[in-house]
């Protein structure tokens, strides 16, 4: 295991650049994690790690996961420049450069009798860690980003979803797109809309398959959603309020589409 001692090293430099700068994840497929937990997800979801750096002193970290980074380069770094590097504090050690993956519609694989929660233009990486986070714990059968505005491997987004992004099948693309490949599949388009015809989220039957749509906090949907809609769905909330954080009416949505369906665990620890 090689020693790196300063921030001028070429390694950490790379590792910075794909910390900081979304272009650079983009140009070359690559991306941080940072968290053992977070790595061993990413492993489970079938990422490829390249390379694992531990603050020194902490070298025996990897020997919990060495089974499966066995073929990894691992590098320990000097503590203070560790810290340096590090986004999080308290007791996560270990960082790794990962390789990304493609998220095109046609690898979902979308079954017969899913439920698929989509979201429009996020733009908060902390809101679309939630939103994994949510989506992992009620087992939905994938998620698919439509005309993101942020990118998807944002380490803050990986951060606030303690690694889940990488355990929900995901797909990215335009709008129509989605809608199109939504009704060629034969799924019912359930929206998160404020609309007259709009019905109270706990009195739809969610028969599967069906997606559920939700736009931004500030606007809502876009105009195409609203109009290929099957059902607009409202949750009801005091006059005092006109709206409701993003990953909070994912999690309402899809915890009552999931329970409809019996598809919650019971006794299951979350």
């Amino acid at each position: 295991m090689k020693y790196l001692s300063s921030l001028n090293n070429p390694e950490l430099k790379r590792l910075l650049l794909l910390f900081q700068k979304a272009r650079e994840r983009k140009k070359t497929g690559f991306f941080v994690i940072e968290g053992r937990r977070e790595i061993e997800k990413a492993i489970n979801g079938g990422y490829e790690v390249e390379t694992v750096f531990i603050e020194e002193g902490y070298e025996s970290i990897i020997s919990k996961i060495k089974g499966r980074l066995s073929k990894v380069l691992n590098f320990s770094i000097k503590k203070s420049v560790f810290e340096q590097i590090s986004i999080r504090s308290g007791s996560e050690k270990i960082i790794a450069i990962t390789k990304s993956k493609t998220h095109t519609l046609e690898q979902l694989n979308l079954s017969d009798n899913g439920i698929v929660l989509v979201i429009e233009a996020p733009e908060k990486p902390g809101n679309i860690g939630a939103l994994y986070r949510t989506a992992a714990a009620a087992k939905i059968d994938s998620i698919i980003i439509a005309n993101p505005k942020t990118d998807f491997y944002n380490p803050n987004s990986i951060r606030s979803s303690l690694g889940s992004v990488f355990l929900v099948p995901t797909a990215i693309a335009p709008s129509f797109e989605v809608i199109a490949y939504l009704k060629k599949n034969g799924y019912k388009i359930l929206t998160a809309a404020i609309d007259p015809d709009a019905m109270i989220y706990n009195k739809y039957h969610y028969k599967k398959p069906c997606a559920i749509i939700i736009g931004t906090e500030s606007t809502g949907l876009s105009n195409p959603w609203l109009e290929a809609t099957d059902q607009h769905l409202i949750i009801p909330m005091h006059k005092s309020i006109d709206s409701l954080n993003l990953s909070v009416s994912a999690g309402i949505l899809i915890y009552e589409a999931q329970g409809r369906n019996n598809k919650l665990e019971k006794n299951t620890i979350l």
